[in-house]
């Protein structure tokens, strides 16, 4: 082996350097390395603790606090749907009276029967009337004959007043020459003025008895047209939804209150559903509106509508506006008299916001919603409601959009209190779109 001092001439290591200088450094870069992680963990364990004793604090604070579930106050839909009930009627109803008194002769129409207009109904038996015209055509002929009475004795008025006239003439000529005195000539005057008033009274006779022969007429046309009454036909194209008569039922003239209907038609193939629309609604609502008819007898069908007419003002009692929707009815399914329910949909320029009906609390100065802020503390905010929907309700005033509002509004959440907010659960969150349809 070599020596140390000839390993050192022959170039291994540096001359005037120990071999031990290097091994020397590595060991204290280790010692001091190990040093500073010694300081950091004991410089960080009491750190990391003191951060797990607030953290845990803090939680425990969280804990004790009351937990609150709170869901932003969102807009309702622009053009939402609204459910009114309604009622169903035929498009023309009316009763069927008798014209003409006596009893059924022939009934030929029943309770279902869709009839035509003119459709014969039902014939009556009318003996009085009968006699009634029979009476009346002889009144006809004596007054037809007391018109040739009266031309007659007017004729012969004429020709007396005629004569009169050229016998005063004559005589006043004779008075006039002398020859008769003017007494005479005054009593043939008189004469004649006596003719001409006959006249005048004999040309009144004729005018009256024609005057008693129009009468006479009209009499006996009033009882053939009664006379046609004696056959019921249907005024307008229907179904029969009443018969109160049969064969040999007496029935008498007229439409009063003491007389019974014969037969009730109405006219189905279009149908009217009137509909009570709450003020709140009514300024939507138009002549021409689209809507929809649904029926409990045909669950899941709409039939479509359309609003006719409505009466512009409000029931002062109900404050609802009243309106008649059409809605066509090919098909016979709808009969009048249902029980409806009209759907509308209506584009609100404002809408409001909605919340969850168990959001809010009435107190004495109105009702109010707790809102949660910054630092999770709770503000109860006075609010105007608007229409409730059961699950939720209208906010008019008071709130604004995505503004928190706690769900669980209890007597311990006052004004100013720290809550711990959490979400709603999601099924319940899911039921919170919009109002109910």
């Amino acid at each position: 082996m070599k020596t140390e001092t000839e390993m050192n001439h022959s170039g291994g290591v540096a001359p005037g350097r120990p071999v031990r200088t290097g091994r020397k450094g590595l060991i204290i870069a280790v010692l001091a390395v190990a040093a500073l992680g010694a300081l950091w963990i004991l410089g960080y364990r009491p750190r990391a603790a003191r951060t797990r004793q607030l953290a845990a604090g803090a939680q425990a604070q969280r804990q004790s606090l009351p937990s609150v579930i709170v869901v932003p106050a969102k807009e309702a839909p622009a053009e939402q749907e609204i459910s009114l009930p309604g009622a169903v009627q035929a498009e023309i109803e009316t009763p069927v009276f008798a014209r003409a008194d006596g009893y059924i002769k022939r009934r030929l129409a029943d309770i279902g029967d869709r009839v035509k207009t003119g459709q014969l109904l039902a014939e009556i038996d009318s003996p009085e009337l009968e006699q009634q015209i029979r009476e009346a055509e002889a009144a006809l002929n004596r007054a037809r004959s007391a018109l040739r009475q009266a031309q007659a004795a007017h004729q012969q008025a004429l020709a007396n007043l005629g004569l009169a006239e050229v016998t005063a003439k004559r005589w006043q000529t004779l008075v006039e020459k002398g020859v008769l005195s003017k007494q005479d000539g005054d009593e043939k005057r008189a004469a004649y003025e006596a003719r001409r008033a006959d006249a005048a009274a004999a040309e009144a006779n004729v005018q009256a008895a024609r005057d008693n022969i129009s009468a006479a007429e009209a009499t006996l046309q009033r009882l053939r047209e009664l006379q046609s009454f004696r056959q019921v036909r249907a005024p307008f194209a229907g179904v029969i939804t009443a018969r109160n008569v049969d064969v040999g039922t007496l029935v008498s003239a007229g439409s009063g209150s003491s007389l019974r209907e014969m037969f009730r038609i109405a006219q189905i193939e279009t149908l009217r559903v009137f509909v009570n629309v709450p003020q709140s609604e009514a300024p939507a609502i138009r002549v021409g509106l689209a809507c929809s008819v649904e029926v409990e007898e045909h669950r899941g069908r709409r039939f479509p509508g359309r609003v006719s007419r409505t009466s512009n003002s409000l029931d002062p009692a109900s404050r609802t506006l009243l309106t008649e929707v059409r809605t066509p009815n090919p098909g016979g399914l709808l009969l009048p008299g249902m029980y409806a329910t009209v759907h509308f949909q209506l584009r609100r320029e404002n809408p409001p916001l909605l919340i969850p009906a168990s959001a809010f609390r009435n107190t004495a100065k109105g009702p109010v919603a707790a809102t949660v802020g910054e630092g999770a503390r709770v503000h109860l905010a006075p609010v105007k409601l608007g229409r409730d929907y059961g699950a939720q309700i209208e906010v008019l005033e008071g709130l604004k959009p995505g503004q928190k509002v706690v769900t669980n509004l209890t007597d311990e959440i006052v004004e100013g209190a720290r809550v711990r907010p959490v979400a709603p659960p999601k099924k319940a969150a899911a039921k919170e779109g919009g109002p109910a349809q």
